[in-house]
């Protein structure tokens, strides 16, 4: 399917002092739910089927990131969808993923050190922070967790599941393999088409999870080169908020 295609490049993990050097000249895009897309568009909101504590019952994300996630889904080979797992994230997830990616690891590995344990973590789950020259890249809405389904609405199969925090989840990974298997090559071919088609329409990657892409936040500044972020940290609009901006 992809075989043609060239290979995931390698990427240094950002540099994340870096990172927050770019700033972020707020567009004001409002979040939208990716809900409301056509096929073959889907949307799955994985934390809050888990049951994940404060997840939302919807994919959202910047108008800019909805057209061109629609854009990447309609240039897909037929018979193929693209699934978005995660969006917008509110802090208080991002703090329970991050606490508890920690503790899990910490329990495995007790003679890390606090710089270490950190690193480790940071190397899944960003660190939960509400600043606006920080900002953690799901809280912008420019931040976003995909894969590929067949024509079933099955996800394909990409080497690791979703949010396996294992190098063998690092997007380029499977490009390292010298003579990989049938399954192993069908992986990583998956993880090419999306890699493509997702850079296609100016996402960029996250090399250590082959779903995150980031179009706008300042993840995507840092790697695209751009001069500044589009997004910062943004909320959905409630009909709280609405009443106090009406009133």
């Amino acid at each position: 399917m992809a075989d043609h295609l060239p290979p995931i490049p390698e990427c240094p993990e950002p540099d994340w002092a870096a990172v927050e050097r770019r700033p972020t000249l707020e567009c004001d895009e409002p979040l939208v739910p990716v809900s409301l897309a056509p096929a073959p568009l889907r949307a799955y909101p994985v934390y809050a089927r888990l049951g994940i504590p404060g997840a939302v019952h919807e994919c959202y994300v910047r108008e800019g990131v909805y057209r061109r996630l629609l854009a990447v889904a309609r240039a897909l080979p037929e018979g193929l969808s693209l699934l978005v797992l995660d969006g917008w994230r509110p802090w208080r997830v991002q703090q329970y993923l991050f606490d508890t990616l920690q503790e899990t690891i910490q329990a495995r590995h007790p003679e890390l050190d606090a710089e270490a344990l950190a690193a480790r973590t940071r190397e899944f789950v960003a660190l939960p922070s509400q600043s606006p020259e920080a900002p953690s890249p799901h809280l912008t809405g420019g931040a976003v967790d995909v894969t590929l389904c067949d024509a079933d609405g099955l996800p394909l199969d990409m080497g690791t599941l979703f949010d396996e925090a294992v190098p063998a989840s690092h997007s380029a990974a499977l490009e390292r393999r010298d003579a990989p298997d049938d399954a192993q090559r069908r992986a990583r071919d998956h993880r090419r088409l999306l890699y493509h088609a997702m850079a296609a329409e100016g996402f960029t990657n996250l090399p250590s999870e082959w779903w995150h892409f980031d179009l706008g936040d300042p993840l995507w500044a840092h790697y695209g080169d751009h001069p500044a972020a589009r997004y910062g940290p943004t909320r959905p609009m409630t009909l709280e908020s609405r009443w106090r901006r009406g009133v």
